[in-house]
């Protein structure tokens, strides 16, 4: 995927989440510059998902650990186990993205 292509890809899906982010009680939703989202939780906890550009990626770092995620036809995967990204940020979060609808 070129370049713009992903930042097209990685810009939309961002915004998708902080939109579904955004309404959920108990979640502090910062866009940052750099394609960077910062999710703080109400344990004070943060998850940052962000784009890294040179590998094509989005990246989420949490307490629990770190995941990459590349498009593939029409989604965004997990590298090492195929999880789809949103499946990730609601196992994260405790699936409060079901407040949120579908």
């Amino acid at each position: 995927m070129d370049e713009q292509s992903f930042l097209d890809r990685a810009y939309a899906m961002l915004a998708s989440l902080q939109e579904m982010l955004d309404g959920i009680d108990g979640l502090d939703v910062d866009s940052k510059p750099g394609g960077i989202l910062e999710v703080v939780c109400e344990d004070a906890s943060r998850i940052i998902i962000n784009r890294h550009v040179a590998a094509r990626e989005i990246w989420v770092a949490a307490p629990s650990g770190g995941w990459h995620f590349r498009f593939d036809a029409d989604r965004w995967v997990d590298t090492r186990n195929g999880e789809e990204l949103i499946a990730t940020i609601r196992r994260l979060l405790g699936d409060p993205l079901a407040q949120a609808g579908p």
